[in-house]
């Protein structure tokens, strides 16, 4: 099986960093470098720092919003044009990842009914999933980052070395 159809779960876990490189994201949403580059082109929600030489720098939230549009495309099927529609209605990306979520208990449910075994699956996943939170409210912690990310900037220029 290609690494384009492994379920989310199965996807490394996202280290604690602020920044990501394209290379880095490439491996943590098993995407390959030029399809981030061309979804940055027809998905407008994807815009990473860009730095000297044009480099892109990827934050936590943009590695979210890619691994959502890779599960949109390579896993439920849509269309690029489908996808961004999904990604526009709350509701539906909300819904979607919700179902996603059950058919995952589902699948957890055939484990049996040894409690170690799944107590072992819920350990593993520390980092809250997207299913965990409303879109509004993911937005709302990306902007609250970025707001940290310009006041970092702003008090690095009012005292440079």
């Amino acid at each position: 099986m290609s690494d384009i159809h492994l379920p989310d779960s199965s996807l490394p876990e996202i280290p604690g960093k602020r920044y990501f490189t394209i290379g880095e994201v490439s491996d943590l949403c098993a995407v390959k470098s030029h399809v981030l580059r061309y979804w940055e082109q027809e998905f407008t929600q994807l815009k990473p720092v860009k730095r000297r030489g044009n480099r892109r720098y990827y934050q936590r939230q943009d590695v979210l919003l890619i691994r959502q549009i890779r599960d949109l495309l390579y896993l439920q099927g849509y269309t690029i044009q489908g996808a961004r529609q999904q990604l526009l209605d709350p509701k539906a990306v909300v819904s979607a990842v919700l179902k996603r979520e059950s058919v995952t208990a589902q699948a957890g449910d055939d484990v049996g009914n040894d409690p170690e075994a799944r107590s072992t699956d819920s350990a593993t996943s520390a980092a809250p999933s997207l299913g965990s939170q409303t879109p509004e409210t993911v937005w709302h912690l990306a902007v609250e980052e970025m707001i940290d990310d310009l006041q970092d900037i702003a008090q690095m220029l009012s005292h440079p070395h």
